[in-house]
């Protein structure tokens, strides 16, 4: 077999990821229209319980398969691999059945005592069904992203995402009349069939995949020894995640709470909620599907340069990782705060306007946002768990002030700039630490000031032709969609003017070796 490079890699999951946030897209805008904004800060409100699931029983444990994949396959100890992913599904697995019961039984409780709106109650009891599915295909993505085989994962997250729409679209018109409560229940139950059939997907290709690569091999390590290698790297992972994810619910269920404490009412405070997080956040994070692929693939890419102590091909990939990070985060940056109205009123109709002034605000925080992603991987690759942990509690820390103490006064622009201020805080630390780390230096000037002049030399000319030339003779999509297209287009192009990019920038990242 042939080694992928990281951007082979990470081009296919960013297609896969483009794909599924259309369609993901297409999913949120036939849901606000059909449940509103209020609909969608109930639906949002149970997500962070998905996310939680997701935490505890799957995330440590995928990306330490990914990385002892990358390991023990560089070293062509194939029956490890197979033993370590087997470990790992029996105690995701079991851990995702534990969770399944715990939800089940307590959901009445959650919905009464932690969020405080019965509706959400039939969710949370269908969404306990997928948490064992979800912790297995976790596990197995993780395998195939260590061996850079990104085109499974990618095809199973097209699957999953097309199966949730196909299942709100047969049975929406059925359940949407009777409620909110069963709207949002709808919703779920796609969630849980995806799931289910994601998982089936990818454990049929990983038995086709073992079996036509020959990779059945008698381990080389003990079962003792490689489950003691699996605990030490998942606990710190998982731990790291789950404080997270605990913190990032809390955050969620403390926000509509808050706001009713600034003036609103209990309709107003759900549907601000709802535009921030099920309308302009999922907007903010298109742009950054590059740099979620990116991330996943420089997981296993960095652990094994490093595990053979390759430092220059740590410090290249980082650079070059870095470099393209900032490049799409400071355009998104300019294209949000410049055409923030135009996107929200396309994606969304003017009945919810209020999502442009929330996108705006939160437009400036997109290099800052799409650095932690990429850094994550970076940092993830390198072994620095406790420090992303350390720097994951000061996040929330920032963020629970923010909204606990300012949102009563000031609204829903306190979370907005107390989420600001944690990302500078957080990006100034990860960058000290990288740069230590992978002995590298941050070129300001190509990361940060040429794609600045770039993308405010692109943005304000786009800006002024958009008003007094393509809306006078183009619909107002067609407008932007032409206005986006030349910004990239310009931005590309005068970042190799400035000298910004160069050819060998585009060539590095696709060397391969022989495996």
């Amino acid at each position: 077999m042939q080694r992928k490079s990281i951007v082979t890699g990470a081009l296919i999951l960013t297609s896969a990821n483009i794909i599924t946030r259309i369609l993901g897209f297409i999913y949120r805008i036939y849901m606000s229209n059909t449940i509103g904004a209020e609909g969608m800060g109930l639906y949002q409100l149970i997500m962070p319980i998905y996310g939680l699931a997701w935490s505890i029983s799957s995330s440590g444990f995928s990306t330490t398969i990914s990385k002892l994949t990358s390991q023990e396959n560089a070293k062509k100890e194939y029956g490890n691999m197979g033993r370590i992913l087997k470990q790992c599904l029996v105690i995701t697995g079991g851990l995702g059945i534990v969770l399944s019961i715990a939800l089940f039984f307590f959901s009445d409780f959650i919905a009464t005592n932690v969020f405080h709106d019965a509706r959400t109650l039939l969710s949370l009891k269908i969404l306990s069904v997928c948490f064992p599915f979800m912790a297995a295909g976790s596990c197995i993505r993780g395998y195939f992203f260590g061996l850079q085989e990104s085109a499974i994962p990618a095809i199973s997250q097209i699957f999953e995402q097309s199966v949730r729409m196909c299942i709100i679209y047969v049975f929406g018109a059925m359940f949407i009349p009777r409620g909110l409560e069963y709207a949002c229940a709808v919703a779920v139950i796609g969630i849980c069939v995806g799931e289910v059939l994601s998982f089936l997907f990818v454990i049929c290709s990983y038995k086709i995949f073992k079996s036509k690569n020959k990779l059945v091999h008698k381990p080389s390590m003990s079962p003792l020894t490689s489950l003691w290698i699996i605990a030490c790297m998942a606990a710190p992972l998982t731990a790291n995640r789950v404080t997270g994810s605990l913190l990032g619910t809390v955050e969620n269920i403390l926000i509509p709470q808050r706001l009713l404490l600034s003036g609103m009412d209990v309709s107003k405070s759900m549907s601000t909620f709802g535009q921030l997080s099920g309308m302009a956040m999922p907007l903010l994070m298109f742009p950054s599907a590059f740099l979620v692929a990116l991330s996943i693939s420089l997981v296993p890419a960095v652990s094994e340069a490093s595990a053979i102590k390759n430092d220059k091909k740590i410090s290249i990939t980082i650079s070059k990782s870095l470099l393209f990070t900032c490049v799409c985060g400071i355009a998104s940056s300019a294209i949000f705060i410049l055409f923030s109205q135009e996107i929200s009123v396309a994606i969304y109709s003017k009945n919810n306007i209020g999502v442009s002034d929330i996108l705006f605000l939160m437009g400036f925080m997109c290099p800052f946002l799409y650095l932690q992603i990429t850094m994550s991987g970076i940092l993830n690759g390198l072994s620095q768990q406790v420090f992303i942990f350390k720097n994951s509690l000061l996040s929330s820390v920032i963020n629970l002030g923010f909204i606990y103490f300012l949102i009563p006064i000031y609204g829903i622009n306190a979370f907005i700039l107390g989420w600001f201020v944690s990302l500078i805080a957080l990006c100034i630390l990860c960058v000290r630490k990288i740069t230590a780390c992978a002995k590298i230096d941050f070129d300001f000037s190509n990361w940060v000031f040429k794609p600045i002049i770039a993308a405010v030399a692109c943005g304000l000319s786009l800006r002024i032709l958009y008003n007094f030339v393509f809306k006078a003779i183009l619909s107002n999509v067609i407008s932007l969609v032409l206005t986006l297209l030349l910004f990239g287009i310009f931005y590309f192009i005068l970042l190799i003017v400035l000298g910004c990019i160069s050819k060998e920038d585009l060539k590095i990242l696709k060397r391969k070796k022989a495996r």
